[in-house]
């Protein structure tokens, strides 16, 4: 069962490189053909679907077309042309506006806030949207791990190390994880700059925008400030962050109402919700669970611990680089949490401390997934609003950013935590 499922998962991949278009009956396919061969039991779907994801990523698309229709991103992108000197410089200020953002709120919903800015530059230029928007995208999953609330790994990673906060800045009298991030995230502004260098047309904005409504954007900072403190409740349910963002969507659905008496915007944002993305997701994520069942996962993480054996610096590089490689293809979350205990196990039959392998496990395994447009739940969104939009984004196409970003930022992050904290 083990091997059909490996198969089968791997024809899947296979064939979304080959069929974009038909990528979403492809994963369902795999994922039905997984189901009634036994791979994946039935009554596991519901625990298997990340509901808190797909409630983040449907209330945040709702509130985000009030957030255009309020004209707000055409305000900002006025701004960000007066404030550029060129095309390229407008595509680095969004993707490090994207990943300071993202390192405090889940990387789906940064996409989602950032990307129609994105869209509103691009259009004033008349210019494709696809680099910058796979730039926003990748920058945002960058920075997810630079703190305790920028991604589901990190928070995993903190509940299970008892970290709090404050411990991914400083920690034992040590940098912490935050700092390794930041420098990888500054080492991709000169990848950028080699990236775009043909973008060199000059830029500005004669017009000022007049925003209708600020209210969108009230609650799309009211989202940030509430998923914040959400992070610090403990024991708090899994579709809490999901539930926070419907409830700011149904918030900006009952303004609307009153303010305009029809519901004409109203069923326009409803209508915005991207279901092909949501149902793509929800399809990975049954596939994922089958694999995880049979138990692929756990045998990567076993294959891991006897190849690294009693070598510190050979363990902790097969840890970062497996895990780069492995979160391309493979939801890294369920990875995480089978190799924490597997790393604690490692670790404490060697006598050190784990931090290190921590810290290398969450750096490659959050970076690994800008290598494919799979790979992360941001990037499935940001290529899902891009074909929204008329545009086909292929493997190639975001490979050419998300490659460089990957290596640029993995590097750095391996060699910083190597030596602050071996």
């Amino acid at each position: 069962m083990k091997i059909f499922a490996l198969i089968i998962f791997i024809v899947m991949y296979v064939l979304m490189t080959r069929f974009l278009n038909k990528r979403v009956w492809i994963v369902l396919a795999a994922a039905a053909v997984f189901l009634i061969a036994g791979v994946l039991p039935w009554r596991n779907i519901p625990t298997e679907i990340n509901w808190n994801v797909l409630l983040m990523i449907g209330g945040t698309m709702i509130l985000v077309d009030f957030f255009i229709a309020s004209k707000m991103p055409n305000r900002i992108a006025d701004i960000l042309l007066n404030k550029s000197k060129n095309v390229m410089w407008v595509t680095i200020f969004m993707s490090l506006f994207s990943g300071v953002i993202s390192a405090f709120i889940d990387n789906v919903a940064t996409v989602l806030m950032v990307a129609p800015v994105g869209l509103a530059v691009c259009k004033k230029l008349k210019i494709s949207p696809v680099p910058m928007i796979l730039a926003i995208a990748v920058s945002s999953n960058l920075q997810g791990a630079a703190t305790l609330v920028g991604d589901t790994t990190s928070i995993m990673l903190g509940a299970y190390a008892h970290m709090d906060f404050l411990d991914f800045f400083w920690m034992h009298g040590r940098p912490g994880i935050f700092f390794a991030v930041e420098l990888g995230a500054l080492v991709t502004v000169p990848i950028m700059m080699i990236l775009f260098r043909k973008d060199r047309q000059p830029v500005h904005s004669d017009e000022k925008t007049e925003v209708e409504d600020k209210v969108p954007s009230v609650l799309l900072v009211g989202i940030v400030v509430a998923l914040i403190l959400a992070s610090f409740i403990k024991n708090k349910p899994e579709i809490t962050n999901g539930l926070i963002c419907c409830t700011f969507a149904a918030i900006a659905v009952v303004h609307d109402l009153i303010r305009t008496r029809t519901k004409t915007q109203t069923l326009h944002a409803v209508k915005s919700v991207d279901f092909e993305t949501l149902v793509l997701l929800a399809g990975l994520f049954i596939v994922i669970g089958g694999i995880t069942e049979v138990g692929v996962i756990d045998d990567i993480a076993s294959l891991i611990a006897r190849v690294g054996g009693n070598n510190m610096f050979l363990l902790y590089t097969i840890i970062v680089w497996a895990s780069v490689a492995f979160s391309a293809f493979i939801d890294n979350i369920p990875y995480v949490a089978t190799m924490l205990p597997v790393l604690t196990g490692i670790t404490a039959k060697l006598q050190i401390d784990p931090y290190l392998l921590y810290f290398g496990l969450l750096c490659g395994a959050t970076l690994g997934g800008n290598l494919t447009p799979v790979g992360a739940s941001a990037n499935i969104t940001a290529v899902g609003m891009l074909k929204k939009n008329g545009y086909e984004v292929g493997f190639k196409d975001f490979a050419r950013i998300g490659i460089p970003f990957t290596l640029a930022a993995v590097m750095t992050g391996y060699l910083f935590i190597w030596f602050v904290w071996k």
